[in-house]
């Protein structure tokens, strides 16, 4: 359970969400891309279909979103294919999170927003009225939250899993710092961070060519050679921004390719190795991964602690700050168990909630043991022990359990409570107080590998839905018919 309990960052990331509001579509004037002489279909993926009248409002939506960012907007019908490509990932991703069961509610909705405000240390209105102020309706911002938490959501359940890291790997990721504390003074160095201390972040943005699987040797090739040409491109003058909204194949195109900033440490090997020594403004090498060709650009580098960046987008937050080295962090602890009850087609909100006030009933009125029952009625991981979580420290779930939780006393049983896994019935054995620094560092250090690893592989799974999935993009074969004729 604590790997399914622990706080993902992703949603908590919407912190930078949206406060730029730029990341989110909005009513726009007429699109100058053509538009088909009668609505249809524009693309068929798998069995569900985007029509050409939704492309068309999407497309809309994309110029402004290019033009509050100061991107020049590509030509009308690449700008089109680009938008479209958007829309298959999405109706994809939408797709995938139907067969998981997925569904964010309202109330989790509310819930995230409170946890965003309080991250960014101001009270929900007061985001709301930032948020507004910049152009964006709530609504609008409450849509593009709801997908970042439920793309989350499946991440957590296809891919989190299988990512392992093991206490050796956090030995070395721990001596790597202090390497890189001892050379902080370097300018071209890699850019140093403190697990523990304040970290330094990193604003990237990069094109990406994909590679899509199955690709012959002479198809990757050519994919490699595209790929040096938008180099040669980029550093010939060309607008980076303006490239990768044209011509790259990553979710972030629209946005010129802005991946947001974020800890050093939270970025994937590959793009913290690949920008080590260039500087602010400048981009790296074509380097490849398992999704395709990449061209990373540092927009920025800056030291020191830093809260959710209003201008960084959804998906990266700062890394938290910890104790210095050898500086006590006393922390207080929870010994918890609980009984979670998940929903899914078969057991609806209500009927999770009825059963565990039943449950919780038994316990308190029938003086039924609570472990016994959590071996019996649990959903969870936990339950052949009885519902045991083991000692938890503040943050090491989510904030609607960790709220309950932290409101009982000790012996004390909770209310059935929601939170993204399930219902939950919470029981707080008891508490103490113990110095966490070491722990603390280890965990900031596991965290920050685990973020390394869960994008990419989180992007390598949405790309092998894409390669697997019947999609007809009917657009494309306009295109080509128009080409040969």
């Amino acid at each position: 359970m604590r790997s399914a309990l622990h706080l993902s960052r992703l949603a908590l990331a919407s912190a930078a969400l949206a406060l730029s509001a730029g990341a989110v579509a909005q009513p726009a004037p007429a699109a100058s891309a053509p538009s088909p002489v009668v609505d249809g279909i524009a693309a068929v993926v798998d069995k569900s279909v985007i029509t050409w009248s939704e492309l068309q409002a999407a497309t809309r939506q994309a110029e402004r979103e290019l033009a509050q960012q100061n991107i020049q907007r590509p030509d009308p019908l690449v700008l089109q294919r680009q938008v479209l490509q958007r829309l298959i990932r999405e109706r994809l991703e939408d797709q995938e999170a139907s067969r998981l069961g997925i569904r964010v509610t309202d109330e989790q909705i509310d819930q995230a927003i409170a946890t965003i405000a309080q991250r960014n240390r101001i009270t929900p209105e007061d985001m709301r009225k930032q948020i507004e102020s910049q152009g964006t309706s709530w609504n609008d911002y409450r849509a593009v939250l709801r997908r970042d938490v439920m793309l989350d959501r499946v991440r957590q359940r296809t891919v989190d899993g299988s990512i392992v890291i093991t206490d050796n790997e956090v030995d070395a990721f721990l001596k790597e710092q202090e390497a890189r504390r001892g050379n902080a003074g370097s300018p071209r160095g890699a850019a140093p961070t403190a697990v523990g201390g304040a970290p330094t972040s990193l604003a990237l943005a990069q094109i990406l060519v994909r590679v899509p699987e199955g690709s012959t040797s002479d198809q990757v090739a050519a994919l490699r050679k595209k790929a040096d040409d938008l180099l040669a491109r980029v550093r010939g003058g060309e607008d980076f921004a303006a490239l990768a909204a044209s011509s790259s194949d990553g979710p972030e195109a629209l946005q010129g390719g802005a991946m947001g900033e974020r800890a050093a440490d939270g970025w994937p090997d590959l793009f913290l190795n690949a920008t080590a020594n260039v500087q602010p403004g400048q981009v790296s090498e074509v380097i490849q991964s398992g999704n395709g060709f990449h061209i990373v650009r540092v927009v920025s580098r800056s030291g020191g602690s830093s809260s959710a960046s209003a201008s960084a987008a959804p998906g990266a937050p700062l890394a938290p700050t910890g104790p210095a080295d050898g500086t006590p962090m006393p922390v207080t602890q929870t010994h918890a168990r609980h009984i979670l009850i998940k929903t899914s087609a078969v057991m609806s909100d209500e009927q999770a909630r009825q059963r565990l006030e039943q449950v919780r009933q038994r316990i308190v009125q029938g003086g039924e043991s609570f472990a016994d029952l959590a071996r019996r009625y649990s959903n969870d991981a936990s339950a052949p022990q009885g519902g045991e979580l083991g000692w938890l420290s503040p943050g090491q779930t989510v904030p609607d359990f960790e709220r309950a939780m932290d409101a009982l006393p000790p012996d004390g049983i909770s209310e059935p409570i929601q939170s993204q896994f399930g219902w939950h019935l919470i029981q707080v054995i008891e508490r103490r107080t113990q110095d966490m620094a070491d722990e603390y560092r280890r965990m900031q250090a596991r965290q920050a590998l685990f973020e390394r690893r869960a994008g990419p592989a989180f992007e390598e799974f949405l790309d092998q839905l894409q390669d697997r999935a019947y999609i007809d993009n009917r657009l494309e074969r306009r295109e080509r018919l128009e080409q040969s004729l």
